[in-house]
Order: C-alpha cells, then structure tokens, then sequence
C-alpha cells in the first residue's frame, strides 16, 4: 500500500495491542456488544477457525492488518461515498436493462433425479429457431451439443477452455454451454437452465442468478429441484415475469435394499456403483474388488479429466466390456448417465477441509437418484441419430467425448470364473457397506430438504474494476475484493458467493508488476490449481507472460513438467495425480487463450498436449490395481470416527424426524419446508476441499482466541503479509501419497480426499 517499512512496523504494534486487548475481553466473555466492529471481527474469527483451522484464523488476522493500513487512507468524502455508492448490490436485476425490456415466460421443470424434467425442456429447445442449454459442468454440455447435433440442429460449444462448431457454413443459431458461459448479449427464443437449484450454492450461485436475471430470451426454461420453486417466483416477481410450474415424478422407482453389503465384495451385483469420498479409499476400493473378484472396476472421481470420466463411464455402461462395477465418488451427482442399477454408500461422511461432516439430504438424494436410470446419454445420442437418418436430415459430423476417450480404451476381460450376480429387477436400489448407516440414509430418502431461501451474487468485473481504483496501485488486489465483499448491501433475498480460490489466486499474481485491475479480475476467475505449489508456480508465470506481453509458447512456460510423458506406465498413484497436474495446468492455458489470445498463442499444442496426458492418465489407470493402504485399514477409521460422532449422528436423524413431521403438517399445494433445517446447506458441486485436509481437533474457540490474542504481541510485523507465487513454501500436498499411507492418522488426513470431488467447471467461483 506504499507504506514505509518503519511506518508498517509502528502501525503493527498498533494493531497487535487493540486486537489483543479485544480478543481477551472476547475469550472472557466481556465482549461490547455494541462494538460492532469487534463483535463481526471475533465471529469472522470464529467461522475460520472452524471452516479452515488456524490457517484460517491468520488469513483473518492479516486481512484486519490490511484493512488497518487501509484505514490509514485519507478518502475524500467524495470517494467514500462513490465506494459505498459501488457496493450498493441490492438490486441486481438493474445491471441488465436490455433483459429488463423484454417480457419473458419462466418455465420451471422441477422434480427429482430420473424425472425426464430436462428431456422436456430440450425438447422444447430443439423446436425452436434459437436457444441455449447451460449446464453446470462442461460434460453436460458436452452431451448436449452432440444431442442436438445429432438430431440434425446445428449447435456450438462453448465452455471456459473449448470452442466448438459443428461443419456447417452458417454460425450455428443454437448453444451449448457451462452456465459461466452463458451469451448474455445473445437474443434467443428459448434458454434451458440446468441444476437451477445451484443458484443457492455459496461459491457457484452468482452465475445461476446472472443468467436467471440477465439472459434475453423469451422463454426461460428452468431444470431443478422443486425447492427452488419459491425463490424463483420472488425474483420472477421483482422482475415482472410470468412463471409456470411443471413437477415431474421419477419414471423409476428408487428403494431402500434390503441389507447392508459389508466387505464381501463378492455379493456385489452388476451395476452396482460404491460411492466413496476420498480418492485413497476409492482405489483401495476398486483394488479390494478386484483382488476378491478377479474382474475390472470402472473409475471415476473429480479431478480425473472429464474425457477419462467419459471413457470409464463407457466401459461401465457397455454390458460386454466386463467392467460391471463402479466405484466413484460424489462426482456422479451431476454430469454423467450411468446405467446404475445399485448405489452403495461407503459411508455418509464427508471431510469437509477441517473436520468429518455428515453428507447433506439434497447431496444424499441427488448421489442415490442416479440409481435406476431410465436411459443414458449413449442411448438418447443412439436413438437420436437414428431418428436424424430415418426423416433424411442431413446428420452434422460431431466427435463426441466417448469418441475421443476411446482412443485408448482397455481390452476387454477374458471371462472368468466368477461372475457377479445379475440386479434386481424394477427401479434404484441404495444401501451401504456399513450396517450402522443403513437408518439415516433411509430417513434421509424419505425427508424434504429446506426450500432455498438466497440466490447467489457476485460483484460483475465493472464494478471491482472500478472499486480498485480508488485505492493505492500498491494495495493488495485481495484485500480490495475482500473490502468489497465487506462493505456490500445486498437484498435479504440474496446472499455474497464466498472468496475462496480467488483470494489466493490475487495473491499468487500481487508480486507480477503489469498486471492492470481487469487482468487480475480475469485470472481470480480461471481454473487454476492453487492447491499446489506446482500449480501456483505456473500461474504466476502465466500471468507474467501477460503482464510482460511476451510470446506465451506452451513449451517455453517454466511449471510444466513435460517429462512425465515420458516416463513408462506404472501403477503409481503419485505419477497419476502429477499427470492430473498437468493436465490442469494445461486446462488453465487453453482457458487464459481465449482472453488473452495475443500472448498465449500455441492453442492447437495445448489441444493435443491436453489429448496425450489424458492418454497417460488412462494407461496409468488401467495398470493401478495396487494400493499400499489396506480396505480393512480404512474402515477400522471410519468406524472410529462414526463412532466418535454418534451424538451428532442421532441428532442427524433427529432433525431428518422433524423434517418430516413439520413438512406434512405444514403441507400445502406449494413445497414448505421448516426452517433451521441444516440441510439447506447443499454442498452439491464442493464436496471436500480440493486439497489437503487438517486434522480435526477438540480446541473451542474462546481458547483459539486467547492463543490468538498472546502470539499476537509476540509476533514481529510481516512485511510481506503473504508468501505468494512460486516462492511460497511447499505445502502437504505436495507430499508423496504413499509414504503418507503407513504414518499416524493426522498425517493421512492431508492426503486422503485430494481431488475426490472436483468440480469439472470451467471457471474457478467467482466473475
């Protein structure tokens, strides 16, 4: 902030004294409740140690240091009033006037999973002469731009790191997108909006709530779950727009089995899908099955590349390829159709970053719908080229991500002697593994989760552009975005999408010099991998290429670490995930060339690079059938932990209860759900932070606090308030996985859910 290092200093011994003396008088109680300022600064304190740990608690602290130099500031009245003017974010639906001219007709299609409530409203968008699908991960959309192309409806992809179009002359008139890249300035005669209840997630749900309020089409398809239907009426109503309902039922029947599975992996039934949580458990799993079993296991989780999701799901989905289970984690929520005829829950707990949380009921439900699917995307693509060749239109040549995932598809088994049972006929089946899980998982099937009360919002790029030039050149761009975030009025019907990524992401670039305000806006909204120093170290070099306007070859960037490709296959999950890393890095390059095509050139390199790691990553794949963790180990913890929780278990099962007692004495011709349920937190896309996890710990945060407050008058002032870039020290997750496997528990954690969720979206929350 252009403060001299002697000045810094004086300000620190400040600083430090006050929120001592305050912190203090908060651990004991003594707190002013008047004192506003101190009251949100202890509750903000409070909720990072308990999203992040002690980590969380010092990024506090450091951004209240900044926010005390700040302060420090001279504003004229003026600025100040022109800031808070800026942060006025109460009425979103002004920032599109174009939108606001038109009359439009929300139509919400709303119902549970394997309701066919999408089928009918794309089929309303293949009727028209102009639409737009956005769905929430590039895989839909994906799926979707070969469905209409292949019913002959010329149509283009557009997603963070990919443009398609199909061979046609003409500029297609129809889009498929990631909801991030959903054309605002585009007039259209139908947009379908998928998973429309990702409006309310905390990180993602500013850009369901940009296209709900900005897009230009007549008709506004809506594709969700019915508890969005109250809040989309409101914002309907503010923006005078008609709405209509249609609820759908499942065309399947979803039930509770019979029993729990246990560890005999042998009564295991083809299609049968293990969900699990943490990518250490889903290959000791697969390897457990196939040591009992002797057969092949298909394989998917998060931050596997959506074209190896595709090819697993493939080999799952083809009744002769002999790979008649699945073991994946909560990443078969959204995105991929699956011919499932059995969910198993490994277990109904999740680390949440910090400590083990149990899995939502709208996360629970929306994971157990993918069992009984009624058809799958394979066979919707199959059907509608048969139809497009049989009414003799002219079928548009599309390579689908099952064509290109192909390339490197495995041999098929030889047949053995085991053979897993056949399913059940009718409907989905769900259990678990562990016999104590089997009552809430049931509860929760039958339970209706708190209706949504807030939509998502975030900043658009004009205003944190404008905001950031009213401080110092020198002011660091994450406490810009953090003041924003602290000073904003919202309407109650709203609720501040979270700074996450971003925070780091600004700090990662803050050293490169040349950076202006929207090129920083840009890069806090891009794919980056900020979990590992790897991936920050290639980041800043990436945003120095930009900042420096050289030429951006992909071989000349320092980070990439190319020499993986030649290495030989191995079964080694160390190899797999720096293959991962790679082919993030990779991602993040295609993205940043399509904002900044000037410097970062080599495209059509980055293209086929990105096509030979997915190659490495699906050999390694096949030849990853060993694990240094034993099942048997994994689930001695996961009884210690279930066990260790079984009060907050009971009180799970409590509130499921109440639930569905206030539900059906309340229940009336629209969906009431009670209040405080915590429930409403659906974490649906998250899952467990991607990247490492703190062990849990027993210390309260009045003694968090009291710490907090004596280290405080030790510490010397930091003049650089954080390591950023590739300087910054190695973190746990650069750590070799295996050897982590035979050290105590609290060093596993920080391994054991690395990437089990991902979010396969094609921008990082935020712009």
């Amino acid at each position: 902030m252009g403060v001299a290092a002697g000045e810094a200093q004086e300000h620190w011994r400040t600083f430090s004294a006050n929120m001592a003396s305050r912190l203090r008088e908060a651990a004991r109680g003594e707190l002013n409740q008047e004192d506003e300022e101190t009251v949100k600064l202890v509750s903000n304190l409070q909720k990072a140690f308990k999203d992040r740990g002690p980590k969380g608690v010092n990024l506090q602290l450091e951004n209240a240091f900044l926010g005390h130099l700040a302060s420090t500031i001279s504003f004229s009245k003026d600025d100040y009033q022109n800031q808070k003017a800026l942060a006025d974010l109460r009425y979103p639906s002004e920032w599109y006037p174009a939108t606001r001219k038109l009359q439009r007709k929300i139509i919400l299609h709303v119902g549970p999973t394997n309701s066919g409530k999408t089928y009918h409203a794309l089929k309303r968008l293949e009727e028209v002469e102009s639409g737009t699908y956005a769905g929430p991960l590039r895989l839909l959309a994906h799926e979707v731009y070969t469905r209409m192309n292949a019913k002959g409806v010329p149509c283009a992809l557009i997603t963070g790191e990919e443009r398609r179009r199909p061979g046609s002359e003409e500029p297609p008139n129809h889009v498929s997108c990631t909801v991030e890249m959903i054309p605002l300035h585009m007039k259209m005669d139908v947009c379908v909006i998928d998973e429309i209840q990702m409006i309310g997630d905390l990180e993602r749900g500013w850009a369901w709530t940009q296209a709900v309020l900005g897009v230009r089409a007549k008709e506004l398809h809506l594709c969700g779950e019915a508890r969005t239907v109250p809040l989309i009426r409101e914002l309907a109503a503010s923006m005078g727009d008609e709405v209509e309902v249609n609820h759908y039922n499942r065309l399947t029947s979803l039930e509770m089995d019979d029993a729990h599975v246990g560890l005999d992996f042998k009564k295991l039934r083809k299609g049968d899908c293990i969900v699990a949580f943490s990518v250490m458990e889903i290959h000791a799993l697969r390897q457990q099955i196939q040591k009992q079993t002797g057969k092949k296991v298909a394989i998917v989780y998060g931050s596997l590349p959506p074209e190896t999701r595709a090819q697993q799901a493939r080999l799952f989905n083809d009744p002769d390829s002999g790979y008649d289970v699945l073991v994946a984690s909560d990443a078969i929520g959204m995105g991929l159709n699956l011919s499932i005829k059995r969910i198993i829950f490994a277990s109904v707990y999740k680390f949440n970053g910090f400590e083990e949380v149990a899995i939502s009921i709208p996360h629970l439900k929306q994971i157990a719908g993918r069992a009984g699917r009624y058809k799958t995307a394979h066979e919707a693509n199959k059907e509608a080229e048969q139809a497009s060749k049989s009414s003799n239109t002219t079928n548009i040549p599309v390579t689908t991500l099952e064509d290109v995932a192909s390339k490197n598809a495995p041999q098929h088994l030889e047949k053995g002697q085991f053979e897993f049972a056949e399913p059940k006929p009718g409907g989905g089946l769900v259990t678990t593994i562990e016999r104590s899980h089997m009552t809430f998982v049931r509860k929760a099937l039958n339970a209706e989760p708190e209706a949504i009360k807030t939509a998502g919002l975030f900043p658009p790029d004009p205003i944190i552009e404008r905001f950031a030039n009213y401080f110092p050149p020198a002011t660091p761009f994450s406490y810009i975005l953090l003041r924003l975030h602290d000073i904003s009025r919202i309407h109650t019907r709203f609720h501040m999408c979270v700074l996450k990524d971003q925070l780091t992401i600004a700090d990662t670039v803050q050293p490169v010099e040349g950076l202006s305000v929207l090129d920083k806006v840009t890069f806090c909204a891009a794919p980056a991998n900020i979990k590992t120093r790897t991936g920050r170290t290639v980041l800043y070099n990436l945003a120095k290429c930009v900042a420096d306007q050289k030429n951006g070859d992909l071989l000349d960037i320092e980070g990439f670490n190319w020499s993986l490709l030649d290495r030989p296959v191995t079964a080694d999950r160390n190899h797999l995930r720096e293959l991962e890393e790679l082919h993030k890095s990779i991602v993040l390059y295609l993205w940043l060339s399509y904002r900044f095509s000037g410097v970062f050139s080599t495209r059509a390199l980055a293209f086929h690079a990105k096509s030979v790691v997915e190659d490495a990553i699906e050999a390694t794949l096949n030849e990853l059938t060993k694990t240094q963790m034993t099942l048997k180990k994994i689930r001695s913890r996961e009884r210690t932990r279930v066990e260790s929780r079984a009060e907050e278990f009971s009180e799970e099962l409590q509130r499921a209860e109440e639930a569905d007692k206030e539900q059906q004495e309340n229940q009336t011709e629209e969906i009431v759900v009670p209040a405080g349920s915590r429930y409403e937190e659906a974490d649906i896309l998250d899952g467990a932070e991607d990247g490492h996890e703190v062990e849990p710990t027993d210390v309260t945060h009045e003694a968090v606090l009291e710490d907090v407050a004596d280290k405080s008058m030790e510490a010397e002032p930091a003049m650089t308030l954080r390591k950023a870039g590739p300087q910054e020290e190695e973190d746990d997750d650069d750590r070799d996985w295996t050897h982590d496997l035979e050290v105590d528990e609290g060093n596993r954690r920080m391994n054991e859910s690395v990437d089990a969720r991902g979010t396969d979206t094609n921008t990082a929350p935020g712009p």
